[in-house]
C-alpha cells in the first residue's frame, strides 16, 4: 500500500517575491583603491573566492528578516523525565470528544494518564473550554499533545502547561504508543498552534478605509516616512514613530548636513543608529511610492511605501535582553522605557541633552498615621505614569441582542471611563497596614501620590488587562480624551503644610512591614507562594494585589524571587546572611560598567543587592554625595545639589500629542499601530496621521482611536 506522503509542520512562513534578478542586468567588478584600478582581475583562484562570498553572505536585515518567522521549540524537564502511568488502549470511540464536553476538535492529550480535554479557545480560530489546562491544574499534569496536529512523521504540537510553553517531545512514538496510538497511523487534520499564530499575525489589520469604503489618502514627504515589519516588530516601530515627532527627539538626533560620528563599530553605536533612523524618517528622501505597485483604476490598491527596515536598531536595542532580543510580539509600553533606560545610560556631547529628561518628573508620596495624623512625604522621580482603567460591565436585559465572539458567546461590554476619573483612581488615597514609628499604632497609613513637579512630555500607560486562565488579557473599555488640553492642576502636590507634623526619618528603616491581610489572602488564592506575595506588597508599598500581581509577573525570572526577606520599610536586604552591598562579584560587575567601588557599595545597599536596579539608581543619583567606607560622607567643595527634573509653575496643561494603539486579546499578539498629530502642507490646522508600519496615511475618526489606546504621549502646552 503506497500512502501520499503529508504535507510537513510549518516552522516558518516563505513569501516569494519577485527579485532584484528578475528585474535587473547585474554585473560585478572589483576596485582597488589602493593601486587606483578601476577593474582588477578577478581570475586568480584566491580573489574569485572571497567575490563568490561577499556576493553570496546574507546582509544583517536579511539574516534578521529570515528569523522573523522562525520558532524554535526546544525539550523540558517534563517532557525529558514524563513519568507515564499504567499502559492501556484508548478506544477509538473515546479520542472523539473532550471527556468534559462534547468538543470534538482542539483536543489535546495527557501523556501521562491518557485524559482527552479540549484546549483553550483559540482568538479567529478553534473552539475550546480550556479543560485540558483544567486537568492539568487538578492532577499536576502538564505535558499534552493536540491530537489533530499528529503527522506520521512524529510532528505534533506538544505543550507544557507548567512552563507554559509549546515543546518538543522526542519520545513521542513511544510515549503515545503507551495508549496504543500508533503515530504512523496519524492524519493531521488540525492547523499547529505556529500555523495559527503565523495567520493571526498577518491578519491584524487596522482599517485603512473610510466610512464609505473608499481607501485613506496615502501621504509622503519629510516627518512622513514608514517602518517596515520585520516580523512581530510594529511595536517597535510604533514608539519610534511617536518618539521622533516630538521636537526635542527630532533636535536631538536629526542634524541633515553634519557627519555621523566617528565610531570602530557603527552597528553597536545608539548614537549613530537613532541618528540614522533620525535622518530616516524625517529627511522625506525614504517617504516615496513604492514603485513595484502600480495604482489603476481596475484595483482598489494605493501605492504605499516600502519603509524603512530597523534591523540594526531592534538588533542593538534587543541585544542582551531576554524579550526584546526576540522576533516574538512585545508590549510597547516596556519596550518604550526600556529604550529611555539605553538613552539615559549613553554619553551625551555638552551640546545635545539626553531627550528622556524632557519626560522626567517628581512625584510625591504623603503617608499619614491614622492614629497620631503625623505625616512623611517621599519624592520619586518617574518618566512616565501606568493608570488602571476601571471595567464597568454593562448589563443587557435578556430581550436585547449583544456583541458575540467566534464561538457565539456573548462578549463583554464595558462602560467607557473618562482619562480624568483614571488619573483620579491613581492619585486617590489609599490605605496601608503599616506600624507607625511615632505613636507604634497599628492602625495604619492613609497613602496618596500626587505630581511634585510636571514633565515637557507626559507619558500614560492605560492597563486595560485581567488574568483569564493565567493569562493577562485585554478588556475593550473605551477612555475618553478631550482634544481640548487636559490640565492637572488639581494632582499637584503642596508638600508639607504648616499645620502637619512630620514623622521622624530616623527611625523609618526600622519600621516593621505588614502585608495587608486581605491582598494577601487575595494572591495566595491565585496560586502565588506566601514568601512572593509578602515580597510584592512589599515592593509595591502594600498598595493592593493587582499592583503586586503586576510586580509577580514583571519579576518571575528573578533568582531570588523565592528567597525570604526581612520586610522592614526602606530595607529590601535579603536574609541569607552578610551585607548585599559587600557582594564582591557585584561590586567587581559594577566597577566593569565603569562605577567606582565606593559608588557600587552605596548603590547596592539602596537597592537590596539588586544589580539592574542597582544600576538605575547610579544613574538617577550622579550627582549624590558618596557615602565611604568609613561611614563619613564626603562632598566636594563646589557640588551642587540635584536639580529636581521637571517645573511646577501653574497651570499644568497637556495636549494629546500622539497614542499607540494596540489590537488583539493579548500584549503578545495582535499588531500596534501609532496616530501622531501634525500639520500637513497646505492644511491651517492639524491633522491625525496613521503609522501602520509603512503605511502612512491621513487619519479619520480617530476618536474611536482614542478611546481604545494604549500608550498616550502629551505635551505641555
Amino acid at each position: 500500500m503506497q500512502r501520499d506522503k503529508p504535507p510537513q509542520k510549518i516552522s516558518k512562513l516563505s513569501i516569494a517575491a519577485e527579485t532584484e534578478e528578475d528585474r535587473y542586468e547585474i554585473s560585478t567588478k572589483v576596485i582597488c583603491y589602493g593601486c587606483n584600478q578601476d577593474q582588477v582581475e578577478t581570475s586568480s583562484d584566491k580573489l574569485s573566492q572571497v567575490v563568490d562570498e561577499v556576493l553570496k553572505a546574507a546582509t544583517f536585515a536579511r539574516r534578521e528578516e529570515v528569523k522573523a518567522w522562525e520558532q524554535e521549540h526546544q525539550p523540558c524537564d517534563h517532557t525529558v523525565f514524563l513519568q507515564q502511568g499504567g499502559s492501556r488502549n484508548i478506544d477509538s470511540q473515546d479520542l472523539g470528544h473532550c471527556s468534559m464536553c462534547d468538543l470534538k476538535e482542539n483536543l489535546w492529550l495527557c501523556l501521562q494518564c491518557g485524559n482527552l480535554g479540549c484546549g483553550r479557545e483559540q482568538k479567529g480560530g478553534l473552539a475550546g473550554n480550556s479543560h485540558a489546562l483544567a486537568h492539568a491544574n487538578t492532577m499536576s499534569h502538564h505535558v499534552t499533545v493536540k491530537l489533530g496536529s499528529i503527522t506520521p512523521e512524529g510532528d505534533a504540537d506538544v505543550y507544557c502547561y507548567a512552563c507554559d510553553e509549546e515543546r518538543t517531545d522526542s519520545n513521542l512514538a513511544k510515549h503515545l504508543s503507551h495508549w496504543g496510538i500508533n503515530i504512523a497511523d496519524r492524519k493531521k487534520t488540525e492547523k499547529s498552534l505556529t500555523e495559527m499564530q503565523i495567520e493571526q499575525n498577518l491578519g491584524w489589520e487596522f482599517s485603512m478605509t473610510t466610512e464609505d469604503g473608499k481607501e485613506l489618502k496615502p501621504l509622503f514627504g519629510p516627518d512622513l516616512t514608514g517602518m517596515k515589519n520585520l516580523g512581530n516588530s510594529c511595536y517597535l516601530n510604533s514608539i519610534v514613530q511617536c518618539l521622533f515627532a516630538l521636537p526635542n527627539f527630532q533636535a536631538r538626533y536629526h542634524h541633515p548636513g553634519e557627519e555621523p560620528p566617528m565610531t570602530e563599530k557603527p552597528a553597536e553605536d545608539l548614537e549613530t543608529q537613532l541618528r540614522k533612523m533620525a535622518d530616516g524618517l524625517l529627511s522625506g528622501r525614504y517617504s516615496r511610492p513604492d514603485t513595484d505597485v502600480i495604482a489603476s483604476e481596475h484595483t482598489a490598491e494605493n501605492p504605499y511605501q516600502k519603509g524603512l527596515a530597523p534591523a540594526m536598531l531592534k538588533y542593538l536595542i534587543g541585544r542582551g535582553h531576554a524579550e526584546f532580543s526576540t522576533m516574538r510580539q512585545q508590549d510597547a509600553h516596556e519596550f518604550l522605557l526600556h529604550l529611555f533606560k539605553l538613552i539615559s545610560r549613553s554619553a551625551h556631547p555638552p551640546s545635545l541633552p539626553n531627550p528622556t529628561t524632557d519626560f522626567s518628573f517628581v512625584m510625591e508620596q504623603r503617608l499619614q498615621c491614622m492614629n497620631c495624623k503625623r505625616v512623611r512625604y517621599r519624592t520619586d522621580e518617574q518618566d512616565n505614569i501606568s493608570v488602571r482603567v476601571p471595567a464597568r460591565k454593562i448589563e443587557h436585559p435578556s430581550s436585547e441582542s449583544t456583541e458575540s465572539n467566534s464561538n457565539g458567546k456573548e462578549k463583554d461590554q464595558c462602560a467607557p471611563v473618562t482619562l480624568e476619573e483614571c488619573l483620579d483612581i491613581f492619585t486617590g488615597e489609599d490605605a496601608v497596614q503599616l506600624r507607625c514609628p511615632a505613636c507604634g499604632s497599628d492602625d495604619g497609613f492613609t497613602t496618596r501620590i500626587l505630581f511634585k513637579t510636571f514633565p515637557e512630555v507626559l507619558v500614560v500607560n492605560a492597563r486595560r488587562f485581567q488574568l483569564v486562565n493565567w493569562v493577562p488579557t485585554k478588556l475593550d473599555i473605551p477612555v475618553v480624551v478631550d482634544e481640548k488640553p487636559l490640565r492637572l492642576d488639581r494632582y499637584r502636590s503642596t508638600g508639607l503644610q504648616t499645620d502637619e507634623e512630620a514623622l521622624p526619618d530616623e527611625v523609618e528603616a526600622t519600621t516593621k512591614f505588614v502585608p495587608d491581610t486581605a491582598a494577601l489572602a487575595q494572591l495566595v488564592a491565585m496560586g502565588f507562594p506566601p514568601i512572593r506575595s509578602e515580597k510584592a506588597l512589599h515592593a509595591t508599598g502594600n498598595r493592593d494585589a493587582e499592583a503586586a500581581m503586576n510586580w509577580l509577573f514583571a519579576h518571575m525570572e528573578d533568582p531570588d524571587i523565592d528567597d525570604p526577606v526581612d520586610l522592614t520599610t526602606g530595607s529590601n536586604s535579603g536574609a541569607k546572611g552578610g551585607d548585599a552591598s559587600e557582594d564582591p562579584e557585584k561590586i567587581e560587575m559594577l566597577g566593569a560598567m565603569g562605577f567606582p567601588a565606593s559608588r557600587a557599595r552605596t548603590a547596592l545597599r539602596e537597592t537590596g543587592g539588586d544589580t539592574e536596579r542597582a544600576v538605575d539608581w547610579l544613574f538617577n543619583h550622579a550627582d549624590d554625595p558618596v557615602d565611604e567606607g568609613d561611614g563619613v560622607e564626603t562632598i566636594e567643595a563646589d557640588a551642587k545639589p540635584k536639580s529636581m527634573p521637571g517645573n511646577d509653575p501653574l497651570p499644568a496643561n497637556f495636549q494629546l500629542h500622539s497614542i499607540v494603539c494596540h489590537k488583539g486579546a493579548s500584549i503578545h499578539a495582535g499588531h500596534y499601530v501609532a496616530f501622531i498629530r501634525k500639520r500637513l502642507e497646505g492644511e491651517s490646522e492639524d491633522s491625525w496621521v496613521l503609522f501602520n508600519d509603512e503605511k502612512v496615511v491621513q487619519a479619520v475618526n480617530v476618536n474611536e482611536m482614542k478611546k481604545f489606546a494604549y500608550v498616550y504621549f502629551f505635551r505641555r502646552v
